[in-house]
């Protein structure tokens, strides 16, 4: 289960007229009042409690007249937000995309929930609440005829299907095969009517009872599925052919249609099967996260070293990890150095040199170093275990597409039961047999196939987000998968996303008999102390070259333009033109250079002792290696790559012709990004990559936001896709995958649909028998599957980029 806000483990029963609701943002008995008089006013509330210190709202009303979601909107018009949780339920027992319309009916019939999400190739289901027990939705699905239970992220994936039931229908169905191969061809091999009889019965009510029990369960609920269509299909071949042994005698030798009702149990039980392992394999990405996390952390205590299950570590443990070993939990290295391999959480293929103070991500494997690690996060805290939620959560979504689906499903059951119907009554008045014309009417119940109409969206949604996943892109929510494919400009902030966001000293350009190693260390002593980049970098360089930096005694800002300092006795001035300017320093001889690197996109500051100039450094924000290639990609997709700066125009524009991106507005404020944004979204879709809080607005102003693994909280909270690692290369590959994925989708309805509108006709007109029908919806269900899986093959970086 996982919850969004705090458990609500003490609501009272939803039951009948009267309601407990979770109500947040209250802080006084002020807030309390108003939320009463909200309550109050809605008609059919008979009463209306709150209670500020357990923050709850307790209604009594007429169900006829008030419902729950005029209740919360009251609550929410008085300015209060009444607090949701979201379960996650583990369903067994469906089938098609009946069972998964059935389900979500009867989560929604429960009181308190706000909407439920069924997803057939996760078999789990998504639930969105105020104050509803997790108890009342599983008895809800139980009462549906399905089971359910709670979803832990912690549990080991359930092994596959069992193959056992399958084979033995085979081995029981195999004779039956061969009597019918033997009657057709005329050889000489026949069983008696008894024997067909004893092979069948064990299948029909045995092995195929599953179909009964599920199939009643939808008759309960007045609806359909699969299970219903095969129960009718076999139970009227089984009872057919009883009749004809019974009539025949049963030691009697001829043909009765035992075949049809064993084989096509046999061989959906089959499919079934396959279609389970093929489904399998669709959550492999999210088997592989949870495969990373080590099931012992080694902890120091008093008395030394000792192993503990990671469940009970705590945030401020102290953890040692040996060389070659996998880090249990999220940390930062309080002793020791070693580089360590964050490859299968970040993508990132080169190992990643850590040291004290460094964060250390769970489920990386340490090198050759001893670490000490202090916790800052353990168990589903971690960012693993965050991944792996994200994951699951959007996995479980339902794509746009798939609602469309789901209303086609919904009127398929009864439409294959009328053509059934017909079937059988044209072959009578055209004067066929009664067994030739019921199994006509069997074929088209038992070809018919939902399942690969419910298969084709979500599991290819599974395998395009866990490749995602794979490669470095968490992809939030199913609608941003949906709209990425469609994206046909791609704006980037500058600064962290398509630089480092870390300037660096970039040249020193002495004056006439200058020196360079006296320039870098004047320009470190006036600076030292500086929490400013450019400072930063100016003393990162000194420290690197070794320069000795001689002592600051006295130092004084000169907003706008620089500084002025005394540096061992010495007045040091260091800021811009405009600044060498003012002090009647000749900067003529540099200003060529100067220019340059303006050009270039460098800052530039020059440097005077007294009224002489005595060189100029730069620094500059050394852009990312994979901004290049990832606009050169763009540009293959058909897509433009816009820089929307806040930086200056020179500098933004060297940027863009570094990288070769097509359009560049620069000197732009946050909430200026933003409306550009929105301007942009009038000619196609937008998707906004940043990593900043001042990313924020333009990210949620886009069609669909990107936010870069480095950024802040915020940035990644508002977008729909993160990136595990600061690559902007990645977002081209996330497009292509979107492509892909919607690809694969439009391929399987495709397959799906024509399946059924081609087979369903045929079988109608009598020309497939029941166990070829059979064989064919088996066979439909595993290629939609086998065929989503082929996507983690697909190629996704366009023809002629490297």
């Amino acid at each position: 289960m996982v919850i969004d806000s705090p458990p609500l483990a003490t609501l009272a029963p939803q039951t009948g007229g009267r309601v407990t609701l979770p109500v947040r943002g209250m802080t006084c008995a002020s807030c309390v009042s108003r939320v009463e008089r909200a309550l109050s006013k809605v008609p059919g509330v008979a009463r209306a409690s709150v209670n500020l210190a357990t923050e709850r709202a307790d209604v009594t009303f007429d169900p006829a007249r008030a419902t729950r979601p005029t209740l919360v909107a009251a609550i929410q018009g008085a300015g209060y937000e009444v607090a949701e949780d979201t379960h996650r339920l583990d369903i067994d027992g469906m089938t098609c995309t009946s069972c998964v319309n059935r389900v979500e009916k009867a989560l929604t019939r429960v009181p308190g929930v706000l909407a439920a999400v069924v997803n057939l190739a996760t078999n789990a289901a998504s639930v969105r609440a105020t104050g509803v027990e997790p108890a009342a939705l599983i008895a809800a699905v139980e009462a549906a005829g399905y089971g359910a239970r709670l979803h832990r992220a912690v549990d080991r994936p359930r092994p596959g299907a069992d193959a056992r039931a399958p084979l033995a229908a085979i081995i029981l169905a195999t004779p039956l095969v061969l009597h019918m191969i033997a009657q057709v061809m005329g050889l000489p091999f026949s069983l008696p009517g008894w024997v067909e009889f004893a092979l069948t019965l064990p299948i029909q009510f045995g092995l195929g009872w599953r179909f009964y029990r599920a199939g009643f369960a939808a008759v309960r609920a007045a609806t359909g599925n699969m299970d219903l269509l095969v129960a009718l299909g076999t139970t009227t071949a089984f009872v057919y052919s009883t009749h004809l042994l019974l009539e025949r005698g049963i030691t009697h030798h001829g043909h009765f249609y035992f075949e049809a009702s064993a084989v096509v149990i046999a061989l959906v039980l089959l499919g079934r099967w396959l279609e389970a392992r093929a489904r399998h394999s669709t959550t492999e990405a999210v088997r592989s996260l949870m495969a990373l996390r080590p099931e012992v952390a080694r902890v120091e205590r008093d008395e030394g070293e000792i192993e503990v299950a990671v469940a009970e570590v705590v945030v401020g443990d102290r953890i040692v990890v040996r060389p070659g070993e996998r880090i249990p939990v999220d940390g930062v290295v309080a002793d020791g150095r070693s580089a360590v391999d964050e490859s299968i959480i970040t993508g990132e293929s080169m190992p990643v040199e850590k040291t004290c103070g460094s964060n250390v991500v769970g489920g990386s494997i340490n090198g050759t170093g001893l670490l000490r690690l202090t916790t800052t996060a353990a168990g589903q805290d971690t960012r693993l275990a965050q991944i792996i939620r994200l994951v699951e959560e959007a996995q479980a979504g339902k794509a746009p597409i798939q609602r469309l689906v789901d209303r086609v499903s919904a009127v398929f059951v009864p439409v294959v039961l009328a053509v059934a119907a017909l079937a059988l009554t044209g072959h009578l008045v055209a004067g066929s047999d009664f067994g030739v014309a019921l199994l006509s009417a069997i074929a088209v119940m038992v070809i018919a196939c939902p399942c690969a109409l419910g298969l084709a969206t979500p599991t290819a949604v599974m395998v395009g987000m866990g490749r995602a996943a794979r490669l470095g892109v968490l992809i939030r929510d199913i609608e941003a998968l949906e709209v990425l494919h469609r994206v046909r400009a791609v704006v980037f902030d500058k600064t962290g996303t398509l630089t480092l966001g870390k300037p660096v000293l970039g040249e020193i350009v002495p004056a006439k008999d200058g020196d360079v190693g006296e320039i870098l260390a004047l320009a470190a002593a006036a600076q030292s102390g500086s929490e400013h980049p450019l400072a930063q970098a100016v003393l990162a360089a000194a420290k690197e070259r070794d320069i000795a930096v001689p002592r600051l005694e006295a130092f004084q800002a000169l907003t706008g333009r620089g500084l002025e300092a005394t540096v061992a006795g010495q007045r040091i001035t260091l800021g811009s033109r405009r600044l060498m300017d003012e002090i009647g320093a000749d900067a003529t001889a540099l200003e060529s250079d100067a220019a340059r690197l303006a050009g270039a996109g460098h800052s530039v500051m020059w440097l005077a002792r007294a009224a002489k100039v005595l060189g100029l450094l730069s620094a500059v924000d050394p852009v990312r290696p994979g901004a290049a290639p990832a606009m050169a990609e763009l540009r293959a997709l058909g897509i433009r790559s816009i820089i929307m700066s806040g930086d200056n125009r020179r500098t933004a524009e060297a940027v863009a012709r570094t990288i070769g991106a097509d359009t560049v507005e620069a000197e732009r404020l946050p909430d200026e990004k933003a409306g550009a944004v929105t301007a942009l979204r009038g000619q196609g879709v937008v998707a906004m990559v940043g990593d900043g809080i001042n990313d924020a607005p333009a990210l949620a102003a886009a069609n669909v936001g990107i936010a870069m693994g480095s950024g802040t909280d915020v940035a990644m909270q508002t977008a729909g896709i993160t990136l595990l690692r600061p690559d902007p290369a990645l977002v081209p590959l996330a497009i292509a995958l979107s492509r892909a994925t919607y690809r694969k989708i439009w391929q399987n309805l495709f397959w799906a649909f024509f399946f059924n509108v081609v087979a369903i006709p045929v079988a109608a007109l009598g020309w497939l028998t029941p166990v070829i029908a059979g064989g064919a919806m088996a066979l439909s269900s595993v290629t939609v599957v086998v065929s989503a899986l082929l996507l983690k093959y697909s190629r996704l970086r366009p023809r002629g980029v490297a």
